[in-house]
């Protein structure tokens, strides 16, 4: 079954739900490489590394400063962030902190695991989505004073 999405939201929202009816496999391992990434490893032997602008646009969090564009949240400006921390959150997963600020997002294991699976489209979604409303992955530029 084929199924289109109009945005990279919509895509997120339809993997949590299918991802809810099949568990991943259990965590062997996680490590931060602060502030660029994390990687995770599963008892199945399956390895991802995920970048810190991926799991920022892609926090489980309701908030963290989304752009709301005809219905659709777009999350843009986020290709340089770092996370500064990840915080253990029982055997449940992980709280990451980012240098944006960005920390009331909290990621399961099995959440890392869906992130990991569907990396490449939800990256290639998140970045049509971006030019589609002629915004950036790159922080948008400060004015100094001499450009006032």
């Amino acid at each position: 079954m084929l199924v289109q999405f109009s945005s990279a939201i919509a895509m997120q929202r339809a993997i949590q739900r299918i991802h809810t009816l099949v568990d991943a496999p259990f965590l062997k391992s996680f490590s931060l490489n602060a502030p660029k990434s994390v990687d995770v490893e599963y008892a199945n032997g399956i390895k991802f590394s995920l970048s810190a602008e991926f799991l920022r646009v892609y926090s489980p969090a309701a908030d963290g400063k989304i752009r709301s564009i005809g219905g659709e949240k777009v999350i843009s400006g986020r290709r340089h962030v770092g996370i500064m921390s990840a915080e253990p959150i029982g055997n449940y997963g992980v709280r990451l902190v980012f240098d944006d600020l960005h920390k009331t997002g909290i990621y399961s294991w099995d959440y890392f695991y869906n992130l990991g699976s569907n990396k490449f489209t939800l990256m290639r979604n998140y970045i049509k989505s971006l030019k589609k409303h002629g915004l950036s992955r790159d922080p948008s530029k400060r004015k100094s004073s001499k450009d006032l």
